[in-house]
């Protein structure tokens, strides 16, 4: 049997950014990416905290170094700027591999979207 479970997630990082006229996705700052072990084309998960939105879409790669969070096109309609939100992505695997699957779980300032 395989079950998902969670690979990787940035908690609490500020929305630095909302562009509804983009074709679609997240902009995440490369570092964030690399330090979460997220690549570009994941498929992610964003948990709004300021208004309990859900959202699915991939990620795009941002300037490194830059604390860009960016979401764009339909969900920049589900954020505003300085809104705090958690990005989760998921992995499949084997279930007894999940038992002992340790995800990498990133921590940045929240306040300047950089590494502590």
């Amino acid at each position: 049997m395989q079950v998902q479970v969670v690979k990787s997630k940035i908690h609490r990082v500020k929305v630095t950014e909302a562009d509804l006229n983009y074709i679609g996705s997240i902009t995440i700052d490369e570092l964030l990416m690399d330090a979460s072990n997220i690549i570009e084309g994941e498929k992610v998960q964003i948990v709004n905290i300021n208004n309990g939105e859900r959202i699915e879409t991939y990620v795009i790669k941002g300037a490194k170094g830059s604390g860009e969070v960016c979401l764009n096109g339909p969900a920049a309609r589900r954020v505003a700027v300085n809104d705090i939100v958690i990005i989760i992505s998921y992995g499949i695997m084997d279930f007894e591999v999940a038992k002992s699957f340790k995800p990498t779980l990133v921590f940045p300032d929240e306040t300047t979207n950089q590494l502590k």
